[in-house]
């Protein structure tokens, strides 16, 4: 029989081991300060993707026209809606060409004075312009002339996408409106419906008294070859200039990369000095890597016509700006 191991003589034993006190409330804080909070977390997040699946909305485009043609007066404009957010879910083929003749069709059949009809009218115009039928073309023209400031802004949008010369008469008697929106996309349009009769008047809206006016005229003149607004386009690269306007975050680097490959479309080596000091004082990195795209165009093409299209910058600058 072995005896426990006793203590050296004169060496006190030592207390009883017992457990830390501090270990279980560590445990309980823990709990309540991590542990739980997950777990609210997880079931808020499990909540929230089961009500997203039931909610979940899987109608095709066809079956959103359908609503459209039959559904109740709120729900109309609201499946018109859903339609003009869903059209790229539609592939070129017969099921796209469809689609946008039966759209047309509801389009053509709605009145403009009935209250119900306006908004659904205004959505069907933009989804007209995104399906590409140049069939549409003609009902755009005179909804264009509508008494619904949106239709006609919607109408406009979608004859520039559609880019039918046609359309130029009408869009050139929009941008003589009173209305500085409808002058700020009539002057986009002209731009990508790229007729040299509209110069004349992208020259008069280049001085137009509203900003976004100017600056959507001066990038359509470019387009078309015209340095008629290279003073609007070197001021739309000037940030002080665009904070005194009250234009700033992401309107103020659109305008500033729009402006810059307007120049570099012009090949405008007069402009290279302040295109290079954007490109390396600018604190934004997409205006900065604009400005060196376009110092590389004018320095490769200056003294050249201006060319119909860019190698090394994208050659549509007009995005609406403003």
């Amino acid at each position: 029989m072995t005896e426990e191991p006793r203590p050296p003589s004169g060496v006190p034993p030592g207390p009883p081991e017992t457990p830390d006190e501090d270990e279980a409330p560590r445990k309980a804080s823990a709990v309540r300060f991590f542990v739980l909070p997950l777990l609210v977390v997880a079931c808020a997040l499990g909540i929230f993707l089961v009500f997203n699946f039931i909610t979940f909305d899987r109608r095709s485009p066809s079956e959103y026209l359908q609503e459209v043609r039959g559904g109740g007066p709120n729900r109309r404009w609201q499946a018109a809606f859903e339609l003009s957010r869903s059209i790229n879910r539609v592939q070129p083929g017969p099921e796209r060409e469809a689609l946008a003749a039966e759209t047309l069709r509801v389009y053509e059949s709605l009145s403009k004075n009935r209250p119900e009809d306006v908004p659904v009218r205004r959505y069907l115009a933009l989804v007209l312009g995104k399906l590409g039928d140049p069939a549409a073309v003609p009902a755009l023209m005179a909804s264009a002339r509508d008494n619904d400031s949106e239709t006609r802004l919607y109408s406009i949008w979608s004859l520039g996408v559609l880019a039918d010369p046609r359309a130029l008469d009408t869009v050139l008697e929009a941008s003589q409106s009173s209305d500085s929106g409808e002058r700020k996309m009539s002057a986009y349009v002209l731009g990508r419906l790229g007729a040299a009769a509209a110069v004349p008047r992208l020259k008069v809206l280049a001085e137009d008294s509203v900003a976004d006016v100017r600056w959507n005229a001066a990038i359509a003149l470019a387009e078309l070859h015209d340095a008629t607004g290279l003073p609007v386009l070197r001021s739309m690269l000037d940030r002080e200039a665009l904070a005194r306007i009250q234009v700033g975050g992401d309107q103020a680097e659109t305008a500033m990369i729009n402006a810059l490959k307007a120049i570099a479309l012009l090949r405008d080596a007069e402009s290279l000095p302040l295109v290079e000091k954007v490109g390396r004082e600018d604190p934004n990195l997409r205006v900065r890597d604009a400005a060196r795209s376009a110092s590389e165009a004018i320095r490769k093409g200056a003294g050249a016509a201006p060319k119909a299209s860019l190698d090394d910058v994208e050659r549509r600058p007009a995005v609406l700006v403003g």
